[in-house]
Formats: C-alpha cells, structure tokens, sequence
C-alpha cells in the first residue's frame, strides 16, 4: 500500500483573517473536550477562560517577572551583549499558542507570555522574530535566533542539534466533524482509510507516519495524507469534506472547538507516543551556554507562581510542570 501526500496552496490573506478572526475563543485543559464554556456571542464579545475575559489586543499587560542576578549572571556574552533575548515564533500559530491580536500585527499567547517571562528573570528585552516552522529551526542553528519558544516538542533527534528547556506537556488531538461517524481515534487501525492531515515537519507527522507503516504492514487500507501551511486551511479542509480528521496540538484543538462548536476530540495522545509523556521546551543552539539559565529561569517562575498565572490565564492549566528539566529524554528516533 502507498502512502499518499497532497500539498495545499497557500491559502489568501483574505481568508486567513476570517480564519483568525473566528478562532477568537477560549482554551480548555488537555486531553479532553474543552471544559470552559464560551461567553457571550463570538462574533462581538471577547473571548472569556473561567469567566475573566481574555485581552487580545495588542497591549496585553502581560504578567512580569523581577530580574534575578545570579541567573542573569548565566546567559552567555554572545547573548547578553546587546541587552536583548532573540525569540522566535512561527507566523503560523493558532491561539492560544500563539496568534495576531486584534491590530493583526502582535503575536500574543501563552508561548509569547512565558517567553516574556524568561526575558525578565534574564534581565534582557524581549525581542521577537517571526517566521516559517521550517525556519525556526534553521534560525537558532545558524545564530540568528537565541531561543525558540513555539510549542517545540523534545526529540532525540533535535537534541543532537539543540538543547531544550522544557515549560509545558506535550498533548496532541485528532479533531473530527461534530457529526463525524468517526466515534474514536485512539489506534492506527482506526484511521484505515481516512483522509487526514497533519502538519509537515511536526512531532505528531512522525507519530502519523508510523501508525501509517504499521497498517501498512498489517494488510489494512492505506491513509491518505493532505498536508496545509496553516492550520486554518485545515479547518477549511475539515469543514468541506476534504478530510476527515486532523491530528495536532491539543491546546489550539480545543480552543477552536470552543469557539466554533462545530467539531469535536476523537481522541488524544502522548506528543512523546504511546511509552512517553510529550514535553514542549525552550528551544536552543545546543552547547552554546544559554540552557542552563533558561531552565533556571523557567523554575524560578514555576516556583513563584508567574507561571501558573500565565498558563490559567489561557485555559492552560492542566498542561502545567512542577519543574523544568534540561534535555529530558524525547520523542524517539524514527527507525529507517
């Protein structure tokens, strides 16, 4: 049996923003069907986790961290030198991850407040770089980024090339039509047949492909794959009938069922697979000094409650760590 992929076109500027503007909602904890009901009406009211309405404009009033010396102290001369913490993000995000605000030019969200977070305990101005997933990778490989914070998932692969700081769980969701006949997605054998997508280049593609190869090799019917740049082009797909379900990260799942309604979890799992619980990290060029003071950073803020207001303020609580670790072991390798 074959595996089939189809690339999508980029979907219009247009269109991207109705996609964003819908999207505006609540986020629910992971590994579940959102808990937190939406307030109001969607189309005028601002988006509201347990009853506090939740600011997306873009002066966010983020929650701040007081600097501390002795781990400012860490952060390498390279790093330090010009006063500021270079982070990327993808230009690709979806809330509560992270997403325009209403000017549709700050990116706001719970990876950009953690990151912000950091920025301070470090002492340094937070100064963030937006581009492709693709490039998020290819930017703190080569220098020009610091630091990464973009729901990154550990890997054994990445860390031969990067060191992480880990900040949050990693929980993936098979997203369906609310009128699915789809009941559960929770084997491979249960999307024999389908037509899904998945994100190119992501943690949960490597998970898909292997559930792909072992159908494969159990004589079951083939998955056909359709990959999209965006995430709201696979709602789109989803919403047409182009695909029957879409496996990603749980926390935008959730945050668009919320809002929309016209959806629902089939299923969840490990970002790490079925043996590993998934963790999302900080992300850097590996040996280049600057791990050790994020993690530090990271449980400074765990420890004194920062981090915590930030994750309930995006509905993300239940995703929490007790603490951060530094390259703790990660998805693993894909056997050739």
């Amino acid at each position: 049996m074959r595996l089939s992929a189809r690339r999508a076109s980029v979907m219009p500027a247009f269109l991207l923003a109705v996609v964003v503007a819908v999207l505006v909602g609540v986020s629910a904890a992971c590994g579940a069907e959102p808990t937190v009901a939406l307030k109001g009406d969607t189309a005028s009211a601002a988006p509201t986790v347990a009853g506090k309405k939740i600011n997306t404009g873009p002066e966010q009033n983020r929650v701040r961290a007081e600097k501390v010396d002795s781990i400012a102290a860490q952060v390498p001369a390279a790093v330090a030198a010009d006063g500021r913490l270079v982070v990327g993000y993808s230009g690709e995000g979806a809330p509560p991850l992270n997403f325009l605000a209403d000017d549709d030019t700050t990116f706001i969200g719970v990876e950009t407040d953690i990151a912000q977070l950091v920025a301070d305990v470090l002492g340094l101005e937070l100064k963030p770089e937006v581009s492709s997933w693709e490039n998020l990778f290819l930017g703190v490989k080569s220098g020009k980024l610091e630091v990464v914070f973009n729901n990154v998932t550990v890997t054994e692969e990445r860390k031969d090339i990067y060191d992480f700081a880990t900040y949050r769980i990693d929980q993936l969701a098979w997203q369906v039509p609310a009128g699915s006949p789809i009941r559960q997605i929770t084997k491979p054998a249960d999307i024999a047949g389908l037509r899904v997508s998945v994100g190119a280049g992501t943690n949960q593609e490597k998970i898909l492909l292997d559930w792909v190869e072992q159908n494969k090799e159990a004589g079951l019917k083939d998955t056909e794959i359709q990959y999209y740049n965006k995430y709201g082009d696979a709602l789109l797909a989803l919403k047409s009938g182009r695909i029957q379900a879409y496996f990603g990260p749980n926390p935008s799942i959730a945050y668009n069922i919320a809002v929309s309604g016209d959806s629902r979890i089939a299923g969840t799992f490990s970002g790490a697979g079925p043996d590993l619980q998934g963790l999302i990290a900080a992300m850097t060029k590996k040996d280049n000094g600057l791990v050790k003071p994020l993690n530090e950073a990271l449980n400074t803020v765990i420890e004194n409650g920062k981090y915590k207001e930030v994750l309930d303020r995006w509905g993300l609580g239940n995703e929490a760590i007790p603490e951060s670790q530094i390259n703790p072991p990660g998805l693993p390798r894909q056997s050739s």
